[in-house]
């Protein structure tokens, strides 16, 4: 189990500010609650503003010094949260939306974990890894899943929220006594312990000189103490790069190759952090056959992962993170695979009476809603299209897309998805065929392209970001409610955008695509660096904005359960990757889908629940009879 404390019954939230308002029961003056004031250092500007939060405080109006700059006028402030009342004025009046005030039950600061600086983002409750058994932490960006596992890798030291006075190894076991934690942080402080951790951001180890040159086989031979790595290498596709040095390696490789070098290595407990960025659906697959290999092993691994499909086939348990991003975060109590799933798709905890999430997010699954587009009203046909390269070559079949239709495009990485989908956009030429320039009605053709690879230098505010590509439409209140505040822009509009990290540059480039007046819509990849949160959300808005204009779009994705969630209908890609592709015609979702996991060699189910898709296991009674009957894919 997850960290012994229990929640009190808790069921409303705020979606105001976006963050956690605890009732008021749980709010007495009598003092039972705890107050966390959060400040967004690197995005405040106080030599830009005329610091409202001090200026509107109402303890500050009173005497008190709530708000203080102890660094001078132009460094960021300091809110002092125990003279907080916590009536979050200075949220509303802050012209950067850089500062969040959450109240909390007092009995939660007992589970304090970790904090990292004063006004600073704060941990409550860790995830207790299993022995023998794979543990899944899901949660959206920014509310802790990272910092819980550099804490059980031993890489950070919990200050369980004590910032003047860091408690040391014993007090932290004394902390922990009577839980699971206890004997885990006791062989962390012994030494008696090896941890092996697959960071998160890997993009940097080219850059590393005592590495750039090597190639990929010196570096895993140097690495494998265990003796896997043979059949390792195999299984991971790395045959092709083996000698390749690894400053020339794609995102999607230096991913295998991280995977690989900390499953070669012999450790006690396995943690991995995001480990299918970048890849396809197929890698994806590679990589979770070999984790899940480590736990029949009996070792014991924690995995963070936004792909849900992916999460789902390769965890036993699953641990819950929720709470404000950036500001504060709470661990769920473990619970089974399917169910920890579907609790986190509900938004509500019943053994903990929590609800995280104004509403529920189900799936598409009933029988009879994967039709044919049949009789709908026509907006594009395309004839067969051939684009040759130097050492690549791309046929695609023709297709015939209706209005108000999603098309999701599916195949595995270098197969030619993106040069499809520059085609449709009018960016590159065929050699053999036309691409489509004009509606069936015989209008031009107007087409908005969302790129795999976004360009961040725009000197200017999202506003103007936004406005330049949809003009009064991004003012509407339509847009607003559908796209700009469910993708969670509404705080960003004011930020440069050359200052946005890659999630929010992600978010905003769907919103600038939406914005835009037009009959297609193409999208490369919308969920790369999404949180599942973030990844969910940008489908809706991207389903409702067609559904409601009765346009059409191609969505290329990686995630099966996106692709699922997504379309109406499928283009597969099939051949040899970097060699030949081949484009399916526009098929239906069912038979698209089949088509597809028959190539990956996987069969998929539904939840009865949630109507989600997940992976069956290789070899199971589902597995055999979904495969012998030719339905890879199951919709009933």
């Amino acid at each position: 189990m997850c960290y012994k404390f229990r929640f009190p019954a808790v069921q409303s939230q705020s979606a105001k500010y976006g963050l956690k308002d605890w009732p008021s029961s749980l709010q007495k003056d009598s003092g039972d609650h705890m107050r966390i004031a959060v400040i967004d250092e690197s995005r405040c500007r106080p030599k830009d503003c005329t610091h409202e939060c001090q200026r509107f405080c109402p303890r500050v109006r009173t005497g008190d010094e709530t708000v203080i700059f102890p660094d001078g006028p132009n460094k960021p402030p300091v809110i002092v949260e125990a003279l907080c009342s916590g009536e979050a004025i200075c949220v509303k009046k802050c012209p950067y939306h850089v500062i969040s005030i959450v109240n909390l039950p007092e009995e939660l600061e007992s589970d304090t974990s970790h904090r990292y600086s004063v006004n600073g983002f704060k941990l409550f409750r860790l995830p207790i890894p299993k022995e023998g058994k794979v543990l899944g932490l899901i949660g959206p960006n920014g509310v802790g899943k990272t910092t819980a596992l550099r804490i059980l890798a031993g890489e950070l030291q919990p200050n369980l929220g004590n910032l003047e006075e860091p408690p040391s190894w014993e007090e932290i076991i004394l902390q922990y006594r009577g839980s699971e934690l206890q004997p885990f942080f006791k062989r962390i402080q012994e030494g008696t312990i090896t941890p092996v951790h697959k960071p998160q951001n890997i993009t940097d180890l080219p850059k590393l000189e005592s590495v750039a040159e090597k190639p990929i086989s010196e570096l895993l031979e140097a690495a494998d103490s265990s003796g896997r790595l043979n059949g390792l290498k195999e299984d991971m596709n790395l045959n092709e790069i083996w000698e390749r040095p690894i400053k020339y390696l794609s995102g999607g490789e230096l991913q295998r190759v991280a995977v690989t070098a900390a499953i070669v290595r012999e450790g006690d407990f396995y943690f991995f952090d995001e480990p299918t960025a970048y890849l396809d659906v197929r890698e994806r697959l590679r990589m979770a056959r070999a984790i899940r290999h480590l736990s029949s092993l009996g070792k014991t691994v924690v995995v963070v992962e936004h792909d849900l499909s992916m999460l789902d086939y390769v965890s036993d348990l699953i641990c819950i993170f929720y709470g404000g991003p950036g500001t504060y975060g709470i661990v769920s109590h473990p619970h089974g695979t399917r169910v920890g799933v579907n609790i986190f798709l509900d938004g509500y905890i019943p053994d903990e009476n929590m609800r995280f999430r104004d509403t529920a997010i189900s799936f598409k699954g009933m029988a009879g809603e994967d039709e044919e587009y049949i009789g709908a009203e026509a907006l594009l046909e395309y004839g067969d299209m051939r684009k040759e390269f130097e050492d690549f070559t791309l046929d695609v079949k023709g297709g015939r897309v209706t209005r108000g239709q999603i098309i999701g495009v599916l195949g595995p990485n270098g197969i030619g998805k993106t040069t499809f989908v520059r085609m449709l956009a009018g960016e590159l030429e065929p050699e053999e065929g036309e691409a489509p320039t004009k509606t069936i009605s015989g209008f031009d053709l107007k087409v908005a392209y969302k790129p795999q690879y976004i360009d961040a230098n725009y000197d200017g505010s999202m506003r103007m970001y936004l406005r330049e590509a949809g003009g009064s439409t991004v003012e509407s209140a339509d847009f607003r409610t559908s796209v700009i505040r469910r993708l969670g822009l509404e705080d960003l509009l004011d930020h440069n955008v050359s200052e946005l990290s890659g999630g929010e540059l992600q978010r905003a480039t769907i919103a600038r695509t939406l914005a835009q007046d037009a009959d297609i819509y193409l999208f490369d990849e919308p969920s790369a660096f999404l949180d599942i949160e973030q990844r969910l959300e940008s489908s809706r808005a991207i389903r409702k904005t067609i559904q409601t204009s009765m346009r059409t779009a191609f969505v290329v994705e990686h995630s099966l359960l996106m692709a699922d969630y997504l379309s109406d209908s499928m283009v597969v890609f099939g051949g040899v990757p970097g060699k030949k592709g081949i484009a399916s015609s526009v098929t239906t979702l069912r038979n698209g889908m089949n088509a597809f996991l028959r190539q990956m060699g996987v069969t998929f189910r539904r939840d009865p629940q949630t109507g989600r898709p997940r992976v069956n296991k290789d070899g199971s009674r589902l597995d055999t009879q979904q495969k012998s009957s030719g339905e890879y894919y199951y919709v009933g």
